[in-house]
Parts: structure tokens; C-alpha cells; sequence
């Protein structure tokens, strides 16, 4: 005799108000969490942002109370008509053009190489990711030391050979000497996201175009290169913010020097707002600095990045 057993009951919907009572618990502890975050965040990146924008329109030099001195526009029509902070942004295009073309392109080269199967790859991978760790003050002050004109280990190699370089103390070189540092700190940085990107890349794709009879470098153009796409535009992202805010390397190595020829913004900002005390003018470079960032990031993601970005959206409302 066969005894028909009755599987579990379905458990019924809860009621309106007890589904409501869930919800407001849910945004409760949703708020909990959040509110932390959100309080630092308004306190160490939305107020600074709003007092540098409000004393920028005043003359101050930071003492006093708060500023009194309505000046209007005035500071921003004085910055762009001073020849030191158009050469800030000369530097900056060249700085940018030198990351964008030279930086990346080596460290996306080096990470193609660590990807293969050789001996010692952990090793190197170390190596070069090794001065990312390091503060931006230590590798200044390493560099200040190497690139001395006259006691610095770079010109006593070079003169072995008969040649002999003022690095940092040349307004001709100086700019190339900076370029030089940011890519020994920086490059490991890149090349780990590149070999991340790498590493997701299925095998089988890379196997398949092989079996087409397509060679290393038909492989890298037409399979990885494309595919490497999205990492290739977060470094390029990447980079382009940090040397607009660009700042700790040059203070330590050149402060802006010689005769400004490797000044950034942010020195600029150091200069005018600290050992000149006038905060009104430096806060005009930092809301400068400020409208640069927030607009390239906004262009660089509607033009660059949108197909990145849907497709993470995607992704995310699939899996709901």
C-alpha cells in the first residue's frame, strides 16, 4: 500500500503592511552602512571642493576669518593670462602625450612578455611592480641622488663613455628627466592591470586563430589587442588623472624648477597658496584643476568608455 505524503505547503506572500515594515528595515540598514561613507565623503571631498570654488572668487591670503574681498573672476582672468601657468599646461599636454604613447605602450609590451612561460616571471613580476610600492617622496628623493649633475651615479656611468647630462638642472632635459621617474614608478602599476586583463583572455581564442595559421604578432592585433580593449582604456584613464593632479614627484625632484620649466598645476597651487599666501589665487588653480579632471572624465566616458560601461550594466541587470 503506496502512502501519499504532502510536500510543504507554499508559504504565502506577506501581507502589505508587513512587506513595508521589511522594506523600511532594509533602508535602515542600508542607511547604517552607508552613512559613514557618506559622511567622510561629504566632509574630505564635497567641502573642500565647495570652499576652494567660493574663496577663489575673493583676494585672501588664508588669515583672518573668512574672506571679505570680492575680486569676481578676476583671479581666473589674471591665471590665464600669466605665462608660468600656460606653460603648466603645455607641460601637462606633454606629459600626457609622453604617457599615453610611450608609458603605456612599454608596460603593455612587458606585460605581454611576463604573460609567457618563462623562467623567473614571478621574480620579475615583483621587480617591476616593486617601485609602485614605494612613496612618491622616497622615489624623489632616490632619483634626486642618481640624477645629480655632479656627484649622481647616472652621470658617473656616463662618463665612462664620454658623455655626461644635467638631468634635473637643465630647462632642456628636465621635462625628459621627469617623464624618465614617472615611468619607472608607474609602469609596474599598468603593467598589472595589463596582465590581468591578459589572464582573462580564454586560451582557446588565442589557440584558435593559431590553427588559422595567424602569426605572434596577427594573433596580438587582430585577438589580444582588441580584447584588451576595456583595460587599455581604464590605464589611459588612469594616467591622464594623475598627471593632471600631478604633484609629489616634481616638489621633490625640481619644485617647478629650473625657471619653471617642470612646473605642474598643483606646484603652481603649492606655490601661490603656501609660500605666497595667496589662498583666493590659489584656490582659482585648484578649481581650474578641479574642471579639467571632472570634464575629462565626463567626455572620456560618454565618447571612450560607454560601450565598457553598458556592458558592466548589462552584466549587473542579467544577474538580478
Amino acid at each position: 500500500m503506496t502512502t501519499l505524503t504532502r510536500g510543504p505547503q507554499a508559504r504565502p506572500l506577506p501581507a502589505p503592511a508587513a512587506r513595508a515594515r521589511v522594506r523600511r528595515r532594509r533602508s535602515v540598514t542600508i542607511a547604517l552602512f552607508v552613512l559613514p561613507a557618506l559622511v567622510l565623503f561629504l566632509l574630505l571631498v564635497v567641502a573642500p571642493i565647495l570652499i576652494a570654488m567660493y574663496s577663489s572668487v575673493f583676494r585672501w591670503n588664508g588669515f583672518g576669518g573668512l574672506p571679505a574681498n570680492f575680486i569676481g573672476l578676476d583671479n581666473f582672468t589674471r591665471l590665464f593670462g600669466t605665462e608660468v601657468f600656460r606653460d603648466d599646461l603645455w607641460h601637462l599636454v606633454v606629459l600626457i602625450a609622453f604617457s599615453v604613447c610611450v608609458q603605456l605602450p612599454f608596460s603593455l609590451g612587458i606585460a605581454m612578455l611576463l604573460h609567457q612561460r618563462i623562467r623567473g616571471r614571478a621574480l620579475y613580476r615583483l621587480v617591476f611592480f616593486a617601485p609602485y610600492v614605494l612613496s612618491e617622496v622616497i622615489t624623489g628623493v632616490l632619483f634626486s641622488l642618481i640624477l645629480s649633475p655632479e656627484s649622481g651615479m647616472a652621470n658617473q656611468l656616463l662618463r665612462a663613455v664620454g658623455l655626461e647630462s644635467q638631468w634635473l638642472s637643465d630647462p632642456g632635459s628636465v621635462m625628459y628627466s621627469l617623464f624618465l621617474v614617472m615611468t619607472w614608478k608607474y609602469f609596474g602599476f599598468h603593467m598589472m592591470i595589463y596582465l590581468a586583463g591578459r589572464q582573462n583572455i580564454p586560451e582557446e581564442l588565442i589557440e584558435a586563430a593559431k590553427i588559422d595559421g595567424a602569426g605572434p604578432w596577427k594573433v596580438f592585433r587582430h585577438v589580444t589587442l582588441p580584447l584588451l580593449g576595456p583595460t587599455v582604456r581604464i590605464s589611459v584613464f588612469l594616467s591622464v588623472i594623475y598627471t593632471i593632479q600631478l604633484f609629489d614627484l616634481v616638489w621633490i625632484l625640481t619644485q617647478g624648477g629650473p625657471s619653471h620649466s617642470s612646473e605642474t598645476m598643483a606646484v603652481t597651487m603649492m606655490e601661490w597658496g603656501f609660500k605666497r599666501s595667496q589662498v583666493g589665487y590659489a584656490s582659482a588653480v585648484s578649481v581650474v584643476m578641479f574642471a579639467l579632471s571632472l570634464v575629462f572624465a565626463l567626455v572620456y566616458q560618454r565618447l571612450v568608455m560607454r560601450r565598457d560601461l553598458e556592458g558592466a550594466t548589462t552584466s549587473i541587470g542579467g544577474r538580478r
